[in-house]
């Protein structure tokens, strides 16, 4: 099961580095029984994704969004891993405190793991997207705060 899950995965990141590569709107392939159709939205079309929050996101949607916070956005689009590995612990979690220069995150795009750096100090307040997801540049990624 956990073999066939990850075969798909590298599918759906395979067919999205295409898209991105070659600047498709929408891409729809049959590989075996399976059917793979993607398409982009602008982001003010886009329904928004519902992930369950997990305890840590649940307890930071709490916090306004007019707090004094620095918001680390995407600098490129990609999928975002709060790990170096499925098995490895998180890099941060809410209520982390970080350094400039600290590892929050990694963003995979076309193959290549870029790690996402703090440019500040703070406490993690929120973290946006969930594990695994494709996140766009200019999204945000974590909420830093005092």
């Amino acid at each position: 099961m956990e073999e066939r899950y990850a075969e798909e995965t590298e599918t759906l990141r395979e067919l999205l580095a295409i898209m991105n590569e070659h600047d498709l709107e929408s891409i729809k392939v049959k590989l075996g029984d399976a059917v793979y159709e993607l398409s982009r939205r602008p982001p003010e079309a886009a329904p928004a994704p519902h992930f369950p929050a997990t305890q840590a996101q649940a307890d930071s949607s709490s916090v306004p969004a007019d707090a004094n916070v620095t918001k680390v956005l995407a600098p490129l689009t990609g999928v975002f891993y709060r790990a170096s590995s499925p098995d490895a612990p998180a890099y941060v979690d809410v209520g982390d405190r970080v350094e400039a220069g600290d590892v929050l995150c990694v963003l995979e795009a076309m193959k290549l793991f870029n790690e996402i750096q703090s440019d500040d100090a703070g406490t993690i307040v929120r973290i946006v997207p969930g594990n695994g997801e494709l996140v766009s540049q200019g999204e945000e990624l974590f909420w830093i705060g005092p």
